[in-house]
């Protein structure tokens, strides 16, 4: 009799605490459905302003400017102080500080979780949007582990092995030249926007867009009627298609065009790519609802591009460009193709950098952090952008 008793009393016990972990999980702290992370190199508080000005003058605000939590996130790598796009974006995949070029490995070649594979572990469906290569860094540094971020092939290899993307959306189809990624890596392709519009049933076969060779155009240079989809086109189909999983999802997205028109000195590009980056934030917040966790985190800053001078409150666009009443330019950047020449012609150049180099060198700088939703108010301060997983991972 005693021995039941002691036994009823434990599976009493047990069902209370049941109960209880169901009651915390559901009701005191629930879960975001939906987890967003954009990684931008447009998140520097001196390019947000830039593109804030140029989009609409001082008044004017951007979707990023409504994020209610806020942090400076230091991104030194393991073996540099400014880290290369494969050591920022695995500090924030994996948790832990990357050497250059390396793609979620530790020191000694271990493969890392990733937050994309912590995600599928949970049931989550996962994808990822960029309108960059999807053998980029950046996404990458989600499903693939390798020593060097710069042998394509073994990163498309890698891409094609692995089974936890349900939904890729981006460019590079290059890169997957001599494989037949419908066939090894069991995907449905898409190829064009009305492709992406009529794509569905991930659970059977994962969905992958390649809608370029290499990068997707610029903003600038997609012509209405066009069958290619914008970033903001790719973040609402990928939200649409992954929110029919019951488990939730995880979203990961990549701005990667600001960063090439940052390597080129390209200034007006840079800052429309920027305002693209937050037209895609707004339409995750629009479609995505108000149960989802929306991070976005700067990877790396490039080029130091900074806006010159004292331009009037309503000034912004054309404005904003070329050289100012002052005689000196408006834009101008640290490094990059657009340095000083040989024979400088007699007047001010066009956005011109400070010191010549083939391709903007990346800068110091620490990038910001931004975030809402469910668990956003845990961002704050300055951090390294190893706590940006840990953000993330606790709340899968």
């Amino acid at each position: 009799m005693k021995l039941r008793n002691q036994l009823l009393a434990l599976s009493c016990l047990a069902i209370f605490f049941g109960f209880g972990v169901l009651y915390f999980r559901t009701w005191v702290a629930p879960k975001p459905f939906g987890i967003i992370l954009f990684l931008s190199d447009a998140l520097s508080t001196r390019q947000l302003t830039a593109a804030r000005l140029y989009e609409g003058g001082a008044d004017h605000r951007l979707t990023l400017d409504g994020f209610p939590n806020t942090a400076l996130i230091r991104n030194a790598a393991r073996d540099f102080a400014v880290p290369d796009a494969a050591a920022a974006a695995s500090a924030i995949a994996t948790g832990r500080v990357a050497a250059h070029q390396h793609l979620s490995i530790d020191a000694d070649g271990t493969a890392l979780r990733t937050l994309a594979e912590l995600a599928r572990r949970e049931n989550r469906a996962v994808g990822v949007v960029t309108n960059g290569h999807l053998t980029n860094p950046a996404v990458a540094a989600f499903y693939a582990h390798l020593a060097d971020s710069r042998k394509i092939a073994d990163v498309a290899g890698q891409f094609i092995a692995q089974d936890t993307l349900a939904v890729a959306l981006g460019g590079g189809a290059k890169d997957f030249d001599g494989t037949n990624l419908a066939q090894q890596g069991g995907a449905q392709i898409l190829t064009t926007k009305a492709d992406l519009e009529n794509a569905s049933g991930f659970e059977e076969r994962r969905i992958v867009g390649l809608f370029a060779a290499g990068d997707l155009p610029h903003a600038d240079q997609i012509e209405s009627g066009s069958q290619q989809p914008s970033l903001a086109d790719m973040v609402r189909r990928a939200i649409e298609l992954l929110q029919s999983n019951r488990n939730g999802y995880l979203l990961i997205v990549d701005p990667a065009l600001i960063t090439r028109a940052a390597e080129r000195n390209e200034g007006e590009r840079t800052l429309v790519e920027s305002l693209a980056f937050d037209h895609a934030v707004a339409t995750a917040v629009r479609y995505a609802g108000d149960r989802t966790l929306i991070v976005a985190a700067g990877k790396h800053a490039v080029g130091g591009l900074t806006l010159n001078g004292y331009p009037l409150r309503q000034d912004h666009g054309i404005a904003l460009l070329g050289i100012n009443p002052a005689g000196y330019p408006a834009l101008t950047w640290s490094t990059g193709p657009n340095g000083p020449q040989q024979n400088p012609p007699p007047s001010a150049r066009n956005e011109p950098a400070a010191f010549t180099q083939p391709v903007a060198l990346l800068t110091a700088e620490d990038m910001l952090a931004l975030a809402r939703g469910p668990g956003a108010e845990k961002l704050r301060g300055i951090i390294d952008a190893t706590e940006i997983f840990a953000l993330i991972r606790d709340a899968l």
